[in-house]
Parts: C-alpha cells; structure tokens; sequence
C-alpha cells in the first residue's frame, strides 16, 4: 500500500481529483455551479499548486531530513506540470464561456487578461520541458528556463487581483507568496 501512496500514477490522480470535480459539477449541475464557480475553482487550485511547488524549495533548505519535504522534492516537477493543468483548463473554461475568438481578442488587452495570457505563455515551455529528457538536453540552461516559473507566478497573481470581483483573497495569497520567496532567498544566501 505504501508504494501505491507514493507512486506517480497515484500522485496525479488525486492531484486530478479537483479538476474532476470541477467538470463534473459544471456539467451536470449548471445552476448552481457556473461558469464564475469553474473559472474561480481552476484558477486558485492553479494558483495553490503553483504556491506549493514554490515552497518546496525553502522547505528542503529548512527540513532537508523530513520524509514529506523529500516526497516534495522529488515530485516538485509533477506539482508545477499540475498547477500548469489547472491554469490550461481555467483558460479553456474562460474560452468556452466566451464562444468565439472576437472576445476573447477584443478584452485581451486588457490588463487583467493580458497578465494572464503573458503568465500561461511563460508557463508553456516549463510545463513542456518539466521531464528528464528535457533535463538532460538543456543540462544547466534547464535550471536557467525553469526561473521563469518567478515572473510568471507574479503575472499570474497580478492577473487573480485584476480580474477578481473582491481581490482580497488574492492579496492574502501574494502575502503568502511573498514569505515563501522572502524565506527561500534568506535561506539560500545562508
């Protein structure tokens, strides 16, 4: 049972589970569970997973012996391919409630939309280079390509205070955000 609970397969389904729910509350109960509840859910379950692989870092640099931090390093790149997922299905849930592509290119200059398209293309190539083989090709620029996982997470935050009808749930988050990094720079130059 305890190779199962640590399995990758195992990992991402309950890290699918979430996103299940999301679906299938959309789907089948519409009334009660629309568009603005789908595109929240995806949004912060992205914007979580995101603040969660971030930690590991100054967890590892504080707890380095702790099994669950060691569980976390080692599935680090499964969490942030994770986030990536649910930042892909909350703009192809944006994408289905408009229907068309001339709304979608009419706001998408706005600044609450622009910063979340510039975060999701940031997120692209890290989610697509986030496996061994891509490791081993890009040897040290790997690591280089993979600090866009900073900007980005500023984007996308930027982009949930924009776009929210009450943006104080998102400044608790950046606050959150802003101690992980605080914590993980003050601990590396240690």
């Amino acid at each position: 049972m305890t190779r199962l609970a640590r399995s990758r397969p195992f990992l991402w389904l309950v890290l699918a589970i979430p996103g299940i729910w999301i679906l299938w509350r959309w789907a089948f109960t519409p009334d009660d569970y629309g568009f603005g509840h789908a595109i929240g859910d995806s949004g912060d379950w992205a914007a979580w997973l995101l603040m969660v692989t971030l930690a590991v870092t100054p967890a590892r640099l504080m707890f380095r012996k702790n099994a669950v931090v060691q569980y976390l390093m080692r599935h680090r790149r499964d969490l942030g391919v994770a986030s990536f997922a649910y930042a892909a299905g909350h703009t192809v849930i944006y994408l289905a409630n408009k229907a068309a592509i001339a709304p979608v290119l009419e706001e998408m200059t706005a600044p609450d939309m622009l910063t979340g398209w510039l975060a999701l293309a940031l997120f692209v190539p890290l989610a697509i280079t986030s496996n061994d083989a891509s490791m081993r090709m890009l040897k040290r620029s790997w690591k280089r390509l993979h600090r866009l996982v900073y900007p980005a997470a500023i984007l996308m935050f930027v982009h949930w205070v924009l776009a929210a009808f009450d943006p104080t749930t998102a400044y608790w988050h950046i606050a959150v955000l802003a101690v992980i990094e605080i914590v993980r720079i003050i601990l590396q130059r240690r």
